[in-house]
């Protein structure tokens, strides 16, 4: 089952650049999460604690997909939120691992941002279960 939009073919994001382009631009665990769909270690991330207002963006393209409003604790160590920001995630149908899965990217890039599953709280009952390497956040000032 797909929460939200499916995400276009890898080709057919609007911010498109070579992969030497994103090795170039991304750190090594960046690169790993957002272009190879990696998962980073639970608890590493230090925006796992991150509780200012603002808003977090894809670290590949600057895009905001999350606002600081729709996070919170989920206890499963990586960043979680209730919801996206309007129409810059999209979902693909995820099979891995021996199970299916919806997988959560940027709309803009097609960075892949982690999984969505539907054990969150209210008001959507969704958890973004979000990689903190795919992510910069940027305060309100």
């Amino acid at each position: 089952m797909l929460f939200g939009p499916k995400t276009p073919s890898r080709g057919d994001f609007p911010i498109r650049r070579s992969e030497e382009e994103w090795r170039r631009d991304l750190s090594p665990m960046a690169y790993k999460v957002l272009r190879e769909h990696g998962t980073e270690r639970a608890g590493t991330s230090p925006l796992n604690a991150e509780k200012r207002a603002g808003q977090f963006v894809c670290a590949g393209c600057g895009t905001p997909v999350f606002a600081s409003d729709a996070k919170f604790e989920s206890g499963t160590g990586w960043p979680s939120f209730t919801s996206p920001v309007e129409g810059n995630v999209g979902t693909n149908e995820d099979r891995s691992f021996f199970m299916v899965r919806t997988e959560v990217h940027c709309a803009a890039c097609g960075g892949h941002l982690g999984h969505v599953f539907p054990d969150g709280p209210a008001p959507t009952g969704l958890r973004y279960c979000i990689n903190g390497a795919a992510l910069e956040f940027k305060p309100e000032p």
